[in-house]
Order: structure tokens, then C-alpha cells, then sequence
């Protein structure tokens, strides 16, 4: 009766160790043996793993691109600017066994090193570059962040800042600001077109006089217009011209002055 337990306990104790050796590897994981505590230089790929029991271990890698929020981080641009920036990385592990064998926790060691590179950037920047010029600044952080990552066995796919933050009264002097930059343009615009006008109007006053038949056809043209509002006062321009002209036609008046007086001659007595 002992022999038959004991033959049943080896057979179940062989059978657990049998099933301990397989092991099941997704598409989107590869494995890292240990024998002994040393690893493999062999990586697992997807599908079905037959190890050692007792002397080997796997460890599972995902291989799947990782989505990571960088927390919100307070810095000072370089033009003394209190602002709030935030971002996120995609990064993804290349070396499996880097990833494992090199960094305790290579998630953590990407987020600790994106916040304080987020840090360095905003203070080497300006508040322009940080509204306007994002796509510079992503590059420069994706560099920052890449570099240290390689030596994890991590690369950085790409890093974008999400939001910038700024005070309520650096928001109102942006307002302000954009409404002055607003009126100025408005004023200039207004200032061309006057200089055309001005320019067309040169223009139409030396073609009139070349042609005088011209300036009077204006003037009857103005007055149709005019009279076309249902006024009841109608303002007829009268040329300079013509007073010039009844001017020079009048003869001038000539004062007459009065006879000096005779001289008495001498008479005879």
C-alpha cells in the first residue's frame, strides 16, 4: 500500500515538473531565461517555451509600444515666466534583456528621467517657442530622454508636450496685446488704402485736366447723383472758372475825379 502512495506521489510530482517546463509566450512578448540566476543569450520568441524545471526561470517582456503621462511640471522659461507643461511619451523596450537584466523597473526609470528633461527644457525655452515652436522642443526632448533610455534596452518613439499652462495675468497681457497688434494692422490697411485712393485720384485729376469736357461731366454726374436721395436741398457746384471769366468781362468802374480849378488870370481894370 506505501509503494502504490509513493508510486502515485512520483508520478504527480513528475507530471507537475513536466507541466512546469512549458510555458506559453504571446505574440506581442518575448522571454528571458535565467539557469542558475545567469541569463540566456538566447531570447524566446512566441509560441510554446520548453525550459528546465527547478533550474530554469522565464520572465515575460512586453514588447508593445507604452503610452506614459508625464505629470504636470511648474517651471520658469528663460524669459521669467511662471508655466505649467505637460506631455507624453511612447517608447517601447528593444533589448529584452537590457530591459531586464540592466534597469530595476525601465518604466519608472523613463517617467523619472521625461520629468526632469520636461524640466530642462522649458527653462531653455522661451514662452514663444512654447506656443509656437512645439515641434523643435519635442525633437530636443525626444533627444534628451532617448539617450539614457538606449542603455535600458528602451527606445523613445516620440515625445509631444500636451498643454501649457500660463498665469491668469500673463493671459490678459496676451489678450491685450493681440488687440493692440489687431488695431495696428487695422490702421495700416487703413493707411494703404488711402495712399491708393490718393494715387487714384492723382491719377483721375491730371486725365481731367487734360480734358476739361471731362470735369463737367463729373460735375453733372455728381448732381444726378444727389438728386437721386429725394433731398430737398440740391447743392449746385458752381465753377471758379466762370466768376474768373464774368470777372475779366466787366469793364471796371472808373472814379471820376473832380477839375482842378482855373487860374484867374489877371483882368483888365
Amino acid at each position: 500500500m506505501t509503494a502504490a502512495y509513493s508510486a502515485l506521489a512520483i508520478t504527480v510530482v513528475a507530471f507537475m515538473l513536466i507541466a512546469s517546463s512549458f510555458r506559453v509566450i504571446n505574440q506581442y512578448e518575448r522571454g528571458v531565461v535565467f539557469r542558475f540566476g545567469q541569463v540566456r543569450p538566447a531570447i524566446r520568441g512566441p509560441g510554446l517555451a520548453v525550459i528546465a524545471p527547478v533550474i530554469d526561470r522565464l520572465q515575460k517582456v512586453n514588447m508593445q509600444i507604452v503610452t506614459m503621462p508625464v505629470p504636470t511640471q511648474d517651471g520658469i522659461t528663460r524669459d521669467n515666466v511662471s508655466v505649467k507643461v505637460d506631455a507624453v511619451v511612447y517608447f517601447k523596450v528593444s533589448d529584452p534583456v537590457r530591459a531586464t537584466v540592466d534597469v530595476q523597473d525601465y518604466q519608472q526609470a523613463v517617467g523619472q528621467v521625461a520629468q526632469t528633461s520636461l524640466r530642462s527644457i522649458i527653462g531653455k525655452s522661451d514662452l514663444d517657442d512654447l506656443l509656437s515652436n512645439r515641434e523643435r522642443l519635442n525633437q530636443g526632448l525626444e533627444l534628451m530622454i532617448d539617450s539614457p533610455a538606449l542603455g535600458w534596452g528602451v527606445h523613445i518613439d516620440r515625445v509631444e508636450i500636451k498643454d501649457v499652462v500660463l498665469p491668469d495675468s500673463m493671459k490678459r497681457s496676451m489678450s491685450r496685446q493681440a488687440e493692440a497688434e489687431r488695431e495696428r494692422r487695422a490702421r495700416v490697411i487703413t493707411a494703404e488704402g488711402e495712399l491708393q485712393a490718393s494715387e487714384a485720384l492723382a491719377q483721375a485729376a491730371a486725365a481731367m485736366e487734360d480734358t476739361p469736357a471731362a470735369l463737367q461731366l463729373r460735375l453733372l454726374e455728381t448732381v444726378v447723383a444727389v438728386a437721386a436721395e429725394k433731398n430737398s436741398t440740391l447743392v449746385l457746384p458752381f465753377p471758379v472758372e466762370l466768376l474768373r471769366f464774368l470777372e475779366r468781362s466787366t469793364p471796371s468802374e472808373v472814379n471820376a475825379e473832380p477839375a482842378p480849378a482855373s487860374q484867374l488870370t489877371k483882368g483888365s481894370p
